[in-house]
């Protein structure tokens, strides 16, 4: 009875379908990956793993340098008392007031780089006879330390707001423009045929074609430019300090003068910060800039 049962099992067991190997390879392989939330939360950490890394072995190399006392303490503070003065600090309106007022000239001074380099970036880079004249001079700029630009720029402006506010434009518009100038050489010329096609002439051509082709060297450029003004900001508050307008950069001028080493560091550590979140959000637009031009499928 039993040897029936598995004779008919047997016999009648379905034949092998030589299309399901196919189909099970297809169904693995059209299967849905993880859900978006999880590739994010992923790629959010193996972004951020790195520089967790990163910063515990720089906390660590400190703390041994602060062991070996081979500076006295009013020198160089340790990591514990660093970011105990910092918790101190960031309870205090003169804190904020300093990183506000910092953050205002950051800003203004970036929008004013952007609005010149924007301007003789696209000239340069359309008109022949200006790139003849001035093309190189921009890189010359570019590499001209900023801290060089200060004793004219006092000069000009005493010792007054404006002063920085010409070393931070002088600073980062050459970085800006370059940016744009090699965006803009940089486009296909079988774009610029397509667009002239299509009946995009003049401002048409720059708004619909070039400045969309553009867009990745722009932004590589606007990034270096903050970069320029960052540091050419940071370099004007340490030399200019303006009655009734505390920043980060005179801050740090203070606290060098009383040995405060505690005070000191964390002013750079709130100064590294705010670059940092800086350049992340030039990161992002950088990515998405690309994810839509097709240049990363990330």
């Amino acid at each position: 009875m039993s040897g029936d049962t598995v004779t008919h099992t047997t016999t009648d067991a379905p034949a092998p379908d030589p299309g399901s190997g196919i189909m099970a390879f297809d169904a693995g392989f059209l299967a849905p990956g993880p859900r978006p939330r999880r590739r994010r939360t992923r790629s959010l950490w193996a972004g951020l793993w790195p520089k967790l890394l990163a910063l515990g072995l720089v906390l660590l190399v400190w703390q041994i340098a602060v062991w070996t006392e081979f500076r006295p303490s009013y020198a160089l503070a340790s990591p514990a008392d660093s970011f105990a003065q910092l918790w101190k600090d960031a309870g205090t309106w003169h804190f904020w007031h300093s990183v506000l007022t910092t953050m205002r000239r950051a800003l203004l001074g970036f929008l004013l780089s952007v609005g010149v380099g924007f301007v003789v970036g696209f000239a340069v880079a359309r008109v022949k006879l200006l790139r003849a004249a001035v093309g190189s001079m921009i890189t010359a700029l570019q590499t001209m330390p900023s801290i060089a630009w200060f004793p004219l720029a006092i000069l000009l402006y005493k010792l007054t707001e404006s002063a920085i506010m010409f070393v931070v434009v002088i600073g980062a518009a050459p970085s800006i423009a370059n940016g744009v100038i090699a965006g803009v050489d940089y486009v296909p010329p079988l774009l610029l045929k397509a667009g002239r096609n299509i009946g995009a002439r003049g401002f048409q051509l720059y708004y619909r074609v070039i400045a969309p082709a553009s867009l990745p060297s722009i932004v590589a450029g606007l990034k270096q430019g903050w970069a320029f003004s960052w540091r050419s900001l940071m370099a004007g508050e340490l030399l200019v300090s303006i009655a009734g307008q505390p920043s980060l950069g005179a801050n740090l001028n203070f606290a060098r003068e009383f040995n405060d080493a505690p005070g000191l560091i964390a002013t750079m550590i709130v100064i590294l910060v705010i670059g940092l979140g800086v350049d992340t959000v030039f990161g992002f637009a950088d990515r998405a800039i690309r994810r839509r031009w097709g240049i990363t499928d990330a």
